[in-house]
């Protein structure tokens, strides 16, 4: 939503809510820069919550994206080289540089430099590992020991440096998984009924028919990374090049890669939420209050009223008549452990996904059978020995 342009595919607030209550960090960068991270998001935005807090207001943090989130309440993140221009035109940032080279590479690279990061990066994760290089480069220090600089200030932890704001409360708003889905497809049909197409449409010609012309087209850096602009790519650049009815199938497969995708980047939240919030080892975590949406009829009872209830509690520095939700987790958990599962081939990161591989369909395929293999192999043998204990019977009489 910092990117100027495509309003309706990111959900930006309307400009009628907008002036209900004063809107920081919407539509301020140019959608042709390519190189603006999460670190210039949390520089300017810890800069207005700094503002906001002299004025004696309370700064409201909405999402979203869970990871530039995380990176306003912790210390998290790491600074390197000044950036020489936040301009539209060519990239110079040295990580969309270093992404252009195979992961396998990267991760060879990293792993002369900083071994213990390249253990815990998977040499598919480009862009982690570019990152990591990245910071040595720019440093002069491996990626890890600033890591573990961070993790040993006062109030840091195994997932990152102390929590800057200690009097933060988190309201998760969550909805049972079938309702969830139904509400992402309805708002992507609303989206269309609002002029997604159009929007889209007018997008493409303005900043990206000319890349595509010249196979430079990029989905994976800047606004052209948003969900919803790829799902559309071969709709778009089809258009008036092709027969209605082809037309009109590549419109329905866009719409249902968008309402896909959509719902799976919702899992993926949820996710975050889980693991990186209330899973999250030490004693510096802002309490998590739950606050059911699945029914949009009791929003008043269920999530105005508890939510406004929660908020005075903490301006009056009062207990919350809510109880924050709890979950428990492994102290002695390892999210960067490395191990290479040489049955499917894969390398997993991670106890927690370690445990899910070797309990998934796939693993278990791939486990039943070798033990099939396996079963067969002992088979043949014992079926050979036989075989040669009755030719040595036979044999036993002739003369040698």
């Amino acid at each position: 939503q910092v990117y100027k342009g495509l309003d309706i595919i990111t959900n930006k607030v309307s400009p009628q809510e907008q002036r209900l209550c004063r809107h920081h960090m919407i539509s301020f960068v140019d959608p042709l820069v390519s190189n603006y991270t999460v670190v210039d998001f949390r520089d300017k935005a810890v800069a207005l919550i700094s503002y906001i807090f002299a004025r004696d207001k309370i700064p409201i943090v909405v999402g979203g994206t869970n990871y530039y989130i995380e990176s306003l309440l912790w210390k998290v993140l790491i600074n390197s080289k000044e950036k020489a221009s936040m301009a539209p035109g060519p990239v110079t940032d040295r990580k969309v540089e270093l992404e252009q080279l195979d992961g396998i590479e990267l991760h060879r690279r990293l792993s002369q430099v900083d071994p213990e990061m390249a253990a815990k990066l998977h040499p598919h994760d480009k862009r982690k590992l570019a990152r990591s290089l990245q910071v040595f480069e720019e440093t002069g220090i491996p990626h890890s020991e600033i890591l573990h600089q961070q993790q040993e200030e006062e109030g840091g932890g195994p997932l990152g440096g102390p929590l800057k704001y200690p009097h933060s409360c988190i309201l998760w708003l969550h909805a049972d998984q079938a309702a969830l889905d139904q509400r992402l497809e309805k708002r992507v049909d609303d989206m269309l009924a609002a002029g997604l197409l159009e929007e889209l449409r007018d997008f493409h010609q303005r900043y990206n028919q000319e890349k595509v012309a010249e196979n430079r087209q990029d989905y994976q850096h800047g606004i052209f990374q948003s969900i919803g602009f790829k799902e559309f790519h071969e709709y778009l650049i089809s258009e008036g090049n092709c027969s209605p009815e082809t037309s009109a199938l590549l419109l329905q497969k866009g719409i249902q890669a968008l309402k896909q995708v959509t719902k799976r980047y919702a899992r993926r939240q949820n996710k975050w939420v889980r693991n990186r919030f209330l899973r999250r080892p030490g004693p510096n975590v802002p309490p998590v209050y739950g606050l059911e949406v699945s029914d949009l009829l009791r929003w008043e009872e269920d999530v105005l009223k508890p939510a406004l209830e929660i908020v005075e509690s903490f301006i009056q520095g009062r207990e919350p008549p809510a109880e924050p939700v709890k979950m428990e987790y492994d102290i002695n958990e390892n999210k960067r452990s490395h191990r290479v599962c040489e049955l499917c081939d894969r390398v997993i990161i991670g106890d927690r996904e370690w445990a899910a591989h070797t309990r998934s369909k796939s693993h278990l395929h791939h486990l039943k059978k070798r033990r099939k293999l396996e079963a067969a192999s002992r088979a043949a043998e014992t079926a050979g020995d036989s075989a040669g204990a009755e030719t040595s019977g036979e044999d036993s009489g002739l003369p040698l």
